[in-house]
């Protein structure tokens, strides 16, 4: 389930760290962490979806691995972007 493109062009916009940055870590969280949200609406409906899950886990595991990145690196970005996100509220 992608998200639309007009959807993905906000996010990107707002999570950016420069004007051509499609790639950076804040991004890539941003986009990984609305599409979480969004398998996690799917499946509010769709309780018997076990393969949908398991590429839940897998994007849940990724943004983590991104999130330890991130604060093993930059301690103040990475508590910028889970702020902005609200993550672990």
């Amino acid at each position: 389930m992608a998200l639309h493109p007009t959807r993905t062009a906000e996010i990107v916009a707002s999570h950016r760290t420069h004007e051509s940055d499609t790639g950076s870590t804040e991004v890539q969280v941003a986009l990984m962490t609305e599409r979480i949200n969004t398998l996690t609406e799917h499946f509010r409906t769709h309780k018997k979806d076990h393969h949908g899950r398991r590429g839940l886990l897998s994007l849940v595991g990724s943004r983590r691995r991104l999130l330890k990145y991130l604060k093993r690196e930059d301690a103040a970005r990475h508590s910028a972007l889970i702020k902005k996100l609200g993550l672990r509220s």
